[in-house]
């Protein structure tokens, strides 16, 4: 019995294009209700939500049951947090900041077992292993782990032609706001100068046959990203469609 299959990874390789929400609730309640809509992928954010470990591990529990791939964004390339994130069941994982080949490199060391990294052994007491109960666990993790690293600023894109020449690594995240606010277009990700940075960053990637990924709520970028070649894309953010619903109702009633 083997580690289980990473379908999102998977298709992925393949070049398919999947389509996924962010999950800011940091909520299973909700997550499991975002689980019902129909996305390839859900995406725990563990940078700007308010998770933690346990939420986390909630969260993918309350995922299990469904016909979705979740991701985990980590707060940072810590190792031991990656290393955790994988013991509780996390596949597929976000690192954000990123912006050099050598960081790539840690972060990838991080996700796989010796002596090809540094992952510790301890899948005896992780939801992972299913307790375990699969006995080529160790043998197989490896292969199953989806690694996409996100370039936000103009370091990381002065250097991804190095990070993309890290051997084992999935796909590339572009994210437009925190290179706008780089950029010196803070809140403006629709800026010009920032679209052409996103756009030419997705055809390198998928270029050197990486999976290349973008969040966006404009319909209009979007489509221009995927015309890019981005085929890991999230077009929308459980946080801000929830408060947008709310307002609008409140807002036609008041108006009544």
């Amino acid at each position: 019995m083997s580690a289980p299959k990473n379908t999102l990874k998977s298709r992925l390789a393949k070049g398919e294009t999947t389509f996924g929400c962010w999950l800011g609730m940091a909520d299973p309640y909700a997550a499991e209700i975002a689980a019902t809509a129909g996305f390839d992928w859900l995406l725990i954010d563990g940078e700007h939500a308010p998770n933690d470990t346990r939420s986390v591990l909630a969260q993918l529990q309350a995922l299990a049951g469904y016909d979705v791939s979740p991701v985990v964004r980590l707060v940072d390339d810590d190792t031991a947090r990656i290393k955790q994130a994988l013991d509780l069941g996390a596949q597929t994982l976000l690192v954000p900041m990123v912006e050099s080949a050598e960081q790539a490199r840690r972060i990838l060391s991080a996700t796989r077992y010796p002596p090809e990294g540094v992952r510790g052994v301890g899948s005896a007491l992780a939801r992972a292993s299913q307790f375990a109960a699969i006995p080529d666990y160790l043998k197989t993790a490896d292969d199953e782990i989806c690694l996409i690293l996100q370039v936000e600023n103009r370091a990381g894109l002065e250097a991804l032609d190095d990070i993309l020449s890290v051997e084992g690594i999935d796909g590339i995240f572009i994210g437009p706001s925190d290179l706008a606010a780089d950029m010196g277009h803070r809140g403006n990700p629709g800026h010009p100068d920032v679209k052409a940075a996103v756009l030419d960053a997705l055809r390198r990637i998928r270029r050197a046959g990486l999976s290349a990924g973008v969040l966006s709520t404009d319909d209009q970028m979007i489509s221009e990203c995927r015309d890019a070649g981005a085929n890991f894309v999230g077009v929308a953010i459980d946080v801000t469609l929830f408060a947008k619903a709310l307002r609008d109702r409140a807002s036609a009633f008041r108006r009544a």
